[in-house]
């Protein structure tokens, strides 16, 4: 479904590449999860995928492919029709993703009125259907809200509707639940395998948290430095990491017993 193949991203404002030699695959209705601290590129990687790079400030090289179409080279024309319709990004900061001024329903329905040749009422209609399928209470009123109304759970669960309204082939979530509390943050995860359960989106789950991966992602991937260190079926990675970087990470863990290694 998506390929990442030797993928090399080097801003010219920086010494070092962001991204260097990055390959990765997955399947259909896959959640991979990539963790890595801060700096260690993987929303670099992810801006790369959504065809966000800032190609004019950057080197880059290799092949970033979903189902055959090449992402990273293909012109911004193309990528426009790609966005949105097979591609959805969530990102860590619902209150700056979203238009202040703009009401929470048309938000959502944004990606409809670009890809979709709905009417004013189906598109409506779709929007209710998403914000019901992400657990918004009472999203006929919510339709109609602005952001400042909507708790920070809230405004997440939009951002993931508007998201998913299409039913993107692929789901990009960049650290989605990091400013969300512990209770709210788990209500999230549950969604997002409901999301991936009901539609069998495939989804990029992007974390410096491996505890947070660990409950939603199949396999994982250990990003550092701009290098993928280790993968491999995440409960495997927790249990027995071979990497001393990922040992680090499942050691800062905060859990009553860790494994031995």
């Amino acid at each position: 479904m998506l390929e990442i193949r030797n993928l090399h991203v080097k801003f010219h404002s920086r010494c070092r590449e962001a991204v260097s030699g990055v390959s990765l695959t997955i399947a259909d209705g896959e959640i991979l999860g990539l963790v890595g601290e801060s700096g260690s590129g993987k929303s670099v990687t992810a801006m790369s995928v959504a065809g966000l790079l800032p190609r004019k400030q950057c080197d880059y090289s290799g092949d970033i492919l979903l189902d055959g179409m090449d992402l990273l080279h293909t012109d911004r024309a193309a990528l426009r029709k790609i966005q949105g319709r097979d591609i959805g990004v969530v990102f860590q900061e619902p209150q700056s993703s979203l238009d202040p001024l703009m009401k929470v329903g048309r938000q959502v329905e944004e990606c409809l009125l670009l890809h979709t040749d709905l009417s004013k009422e189906e598109r409506r209609a779709r929007v209710i259907t998403a914000m019901t399928a992400v657990e918004l209470p009472n999203p006929e009123a919510l339709y109609d809200k602005y952001p400042h109304e909507l708790s920070g759970g809230m405004l997440q669960r939009a951002m993931i509707a508007a998201a998913a309204v299409t039913h993107p082939k692929l789901l990009l979530l960049d650290e989605p639940t990091t400013a969300l509390d512990v209770t709210i943050q788990a209500q999230i995860l549950t969604l997002l395998k409901k999301l991936n359960r009901d539609y069998g989106m495939s989804m990029l789950f992007i974390s410096h948290n491996l505890n947070v991966v660990r409950k939603l992602s199949s396999r994982v991937a250990v990003m550092q430095t701009g290098v993928i260190v280790e993968t491999g079926a995440t409960e495997d990675v927790y249990a027995h990491p071979q990497h001393p970087y990922t040992q680090k990470l499942v050691a800062a863990i905060p859990t009553r017993k860790k494994p031995n290694f």
